[in-house]
């Protein structure tokens, strides 16, 4: 059994997580300012732009535990305008350079972390350079938020180049959703461009969670970064339709299926095993 702290376990996604970890028999701790609605396992309440407090989780608290195997960092302001500019940018840089700094100092090697779907260029003012996106092109940030994502891949791949046995693994999430967010879906339909901005994609929370799992177990080192989206839109229109009403002058790679992910998960697939199992239209 492995010891996994994850920081901001009890958030939408991670709640999920630490559900996922639990249940395949990891030992979890959830680290988060604000306690879970139903513990699973052991919380500690830190603040993680002091970078003590990170010291002290990924290390050892009293008698509870000490040393840690893995890092699943998900805390976070989490997302442009919800709080100002300046405070996101501030707080996720800071969190996220803290717990990279004090896992490397405690000696951890096995990292996962939440990046963002922003990074592909949400909103998408500026049409996409192809259809389905993927993580080939450079980032495209286009709000604080999305800047200090991209700042904290950067600080990823120069942790990695620094500690050759560190594994750093990005999942950029697309918009997260739990089962009772489904029923809000049907109403998309009524104007695509409702949900244009992210190109019609989610990932349930579960499936996330799976994808958080396959990246603790995959044998590797170095940065790598995966899109994590469910398989198919939130849209009942076929995609293809979509894309041609809605960018019709942006290049589209392949056949896609009848209601298939713009937010390609290919790279997931192939390297981490990651099959989404949860869909809306199942729910």
């Amino acid at each position: 059994m492995s010891r996994v702290v994850v920081t901001g376990g009890s958030g939408k996604l991670g709640r999920a997580v630490v559900a996922e970890l639990v249940g395949h028999s990891y030992d979890v701790v959830n680290v988060d300012a604000v306690a879970p609605r139903e513990p699973t396992c052991p919380h500690t309440r830190a603040d993680l732009t002091d970078y003590g407090q990170v010291v002290e989780v990924l290390g050892a608290i009293d008698s509870r535990y000490r040393g840690v195997d893995a890092v699943v960092h998900l805390a976070a302001i989490p997302g442009p305008g919800v709080a100002t500019n300046a405070a996101t940018f501030h707080n996720n840089i800071a969190a996220t350079y803290n717990v990279f700094a004090a896992a490397c100092a405690a000696g951890i090697t096995n990292l996962v972390w939440a990046s963002s779907e922003t990074l592909l260029g949400l909103p998408f003012d500026t049409p996409p350079p192809y259809l389905p996106v993927d993580e080939d092109y450079p980032a495209r940030p286009e709000t604080s938020y999305a800047l200090a994502k991209h700042l904290e891949e950067q600080l990823a791949a120069q942790f990695c180049r620094w500690q050759p046995r560190l594994k750093a693994i990005g999942l950029r999430f697309s918009n997260v959703m739990e089962p009772h967010d489904y029923a809000g879906f049907p109403a998309f339909d009524a104007d695509p461009a409702l949900r244009r901005w992210n190109l019609w994609g989610y990932i349930d929370a579960r499936d996330g969670a799976q994808a958080v799992r396959r990246s603790l177990e995959y044998a590797a080192t170095g940065l790598e970064i995966f899109l994590i989206a469910n398989a198919d839109t939130v849209m009942s229109r076929p995609t293809a339709e979509l894309a041609r009403t809605v960018f019709p002058d942006v290049p589209v790679t392949r056949e896609l299926g009848t209601h298939e992910t713009l937010l390609s998960i290919d790279k997931a697939r192939r390297l981490l095993g990651y099959e989404p199992r949860h869909s809306w239209r199942s729910a």
